[in-house]
């Protein structure tokens, strides 16, 4: 079976370019690669379906073709469409017609559709119902977060709508969310909350009804356990050595202390200053553990904060400013990590420490950042809001602790009920591993995958009805 995943925003590349330290770089394209590398180990032929780039501040993304290294059955394909120029994702929007004529090109030539599309993100969705409208494929739509929620967050309203739909072209994505949801022949959820909780939004009311089971199928991101794992690695001692040679700088009698570790990219919804704000405001804490932020690209954050941009830039200078308010440079420290494989080894490190892993995140649609630590032994606490209140918790068995991102006081109590308990932290290394191992792989993603599709194809795909302005340009009408 050949199936393409179509994901027209961010990019793929054999080196797993900018991934982290760029908006439309996000987790969802470690989703994508690894269920196509997962489902590609089944036998099934994939295709990921991006965009081509000819701009020398994105060279990595030139060619029409790209594979991974050492990995059979995944194709990165790339179609030109859009200009030849990087271009974010909220302004892809008018060109997508263009995405799907250049796949619908590609395999007029090599004379083969795939029998199946899962498509990603609202772009991704809408263009694979355009190719479902000319070549009747069957789609599956995978929103990974949906625009309603986004407009939400950012306290979107009838009257100030104008101003971000400028920027975040809300009346596109909106719109292509719903006919997406629609008219594919599943949703794939990674919970059971953002099937309730997100699609039932009123902006989608009357195009997906939540309660129709055959509609929606949970299918849990997965962790690479290949790189996430509690089990040594070479690389292991030079991340110790990078850490050790950080702390000297400010503390070097603090190396021997348990880590409180953040990872995630520098935005403001990741809420690291929520994290950092309650470690300051507790005395026990700081004085018993380190608090550890993940700052990839940046070596010493202290003295290169001043030189960063856009919003990873803005939150780093803002962090920086409440450590040096609590004069706290000798508790919080900051590391580079540049790879998976780097930050696999950083958690191993820091569970072997009698760490932690923190994410207080206002809201995670999943949240594969603490399976990730969890992989690795290390305990963790996350936020309530999401995905992570279902997977800490299984068959009423407690498998982390959940904090509300918005209350400090939560956050302090969340992480001293594991640092300040070390028979409680050690419990919980003993078995999050193994939890890991036995529910959360790609490869059991990929097998839930392939039995929704394999029953899908057995049923004819609805014909989509899309918006004239996706199928022949123009602009939308404005939602409000």
């Amino acid at each position: 079976m050949k199936i393409a995943f179509l994901n027209p925003q961010g990019n793929f590349d054999s080196l797993d370019s900018h991934w982290t330290d760029h908006p439309d770089f996000g987790g969802q394209l470690v989703y994508v690669k690894e269920l196509a590398i997962a489902m590609a180990s089944l036998g099934i032929d994939v295709d990921i379906i991006t965009r081509r780039i000819e701009d020398k501040e994105w060279p990595e993304f030139s060619e029409p073709f790209d594979f991974y290294p050492g990995v059979e059955g995944v194709r990165i394909v790339r179609i030109d469409f859009g200009g030849k120029k990087f271009l974010s994702k909220e302004k892809l929007w008018p060109y997508l017609k263009d995405y799907v004529a250049g796949i619908e090109r590609l395999y007029n030539r090599e004379k083969r559709f795939p029998e199946f599309v899962t498509s990603h993100y609202g772009d991704g969705g809408i263009s694979a119902a355009i190719l479902s409208l000319k070549r009747k494929i069957p789609f599956s739509f995978t929103a990974h977060s949906l625009g309603a929620q986004k407009m939400d967050k950012l306290g979107v309203t009838p009257e100030n709508f104008p101003q971000f739909d400028r920027v975040y072209n809300f009346s596109y994505r909106i719109q292509a969310e719903r006919v997406s949801m629609r008219y594919s022949a599943v949703n794939f959820v990674s919970t059971t909350i953002e099937r309730f909780e997100q699609y039932s939004h009123e902006l989608y009311k009357g195009w997906i009804d939540v309660n129709d089971d055959t509609k929606f199928v949970v299918a849990p991101p997965g962790v690479n356990t290949k790189i996430f794992n509690p089990y040594p690695n070479d690389i292991d001692i030079a991340i110790e050595n990078r850490l050790s040679s950080v702390i000297k700088i400010y503390a070097p009698e603090r190396f021997d202390k348990p880590f409180i570790v953040s990872s995630s990219r520098m935005d403001q919804k990741k809420n690291i200053t929520g994290l950092l704000r309650a470690y300051l405001s507790s005395k026990k804490l700081m004085n018993a553990t380190n608090l550890l932020i993940v700052a990839r690209g940046v070596y010493d954050v202290y003295k290169e904060y001043p030189r960063l941009s856009g919003e990873s830039g803005e939150t780093l200078r803002e962090l920086v400013e409440l450590v040096r308010q609590h004069n706290a440079q000798n508790r919080v420290f900051f590391i580079n990590i540049t790879s998976q494989k780097e930050l696999a080894a950083l958690y191993r490190l820091v569970s072997r420490k009698e760490g932690i892993f923190a994410l207080t995140s206002l809201y995670e649609p999943f949240g594969l950042a603490p399976l990730e630590a969890m992989a690795c032994g290390l305990p963790v606490v996350a936020t309530k809001n999401g995905g992570p209140s279902e997977f800490l918790k299984r068959d009423c068995e407690e498998l982390g602790v959940l904090v509300d991102p918005e209350d400090t006081f939560s956050i302090i109590k969340g992480l001293e009920k594991l640092m300040l308990n070390p028979e409680y932290r050690r419990e919980l290394s003993s078995k999050v591993s193994d939890y890991v191992e036995n529910y959360y792989t790609w490869l059991a993603t990929a097998k839930k995958y392939l039995k929704t599709i394999e029953e899908r194809l057995k049923i004819e795909p609805l014909i989509p009805a899309i918006p004239e302005f996706f199928l022949k340009g123009g602009k939308p009408e404005p939602l409000f």
